[in-house]
């Protein structure tokens, strides 16, 4: 059973809405084997103009599903952030199956979000934070997906075919770039 972490920003969530989110999102389900040690962190806002913004996070096991949507209604912000999420999965479950059948390997992973952990600082170059990933083969068309699916501008990953690590990145002009280490 997915666990659902509902919070509010400029709102009072009331049992009402709580049960609606969880209701929604727990027909994600379906989708995923197990889903026991997950909660899906989900936080809405009501802006001045009256809009509602649904953001919701669900770290799995290799794989982090992440998706928002602003509406006027909180109850319509909700149906189609799920709608979304529903479409990434979808997506990417037919990615994934047809690349292993075409490559010849299955049991793809995907990377997982690690926990953070603070880094001594230095006196001249400050890092913030460490961040541990673990790298996953795939392909770069499965790693652009991902990136898109956490919202972030780049992705390391190991690459299936060359076993070697690249970095797919979106580049100003909204296409996709990729950086291939060399060996």
């Amino acid at each position: 059973m997915l666990k659902v972490n509902v919070r509010g920003e400029n709102i009072e969530v009331t049992a009402a809405l709580r049960d609606y989110v969880e209701k929604k999102l727990t027909k994600l389900e379906k989708y995923f084997e197990d889903t026991s040690n997950s909660t899906a962190h989900v936080n809405l806002k009501v802006y001045s103009d009256k809009n509602a913004k649904v953001e919701v996070t669900i770290p799995l096991p290799y794989l982090v599903l992440r998706a928002e949507e602003t509406s006027p209604d909180m109850y319509g912000s909700i149906d189609l952030v799920t709608d979304k999420l529903e479409r990434q999965i979808r997506k990417h479950k037919t990615k994934i199956n047809r690349k292993s059948r075409e490559k010849g390997y299955k049991g793809l992973d995907f990377v997982a979000q690690a926990p953070e952990t603070e880094a001594p600082v230095d006196d001249d170059i400050e890092i913030v934070r460490t961040k541990n990933i673990a790298l996953k083969p795939m392909d770069s068309e499965e790693a652009v997906l991902q990136m898109e699916m956490l919202g972030h501008n780049f992705f390391i990953y190991e690459d299936a075919d060359s076993e070697g690590v690249n970095i797919v990145y979106r580049r100003r002009d909204g296409r996709y770039g990729l950086i291939e280490a060399g060996q």
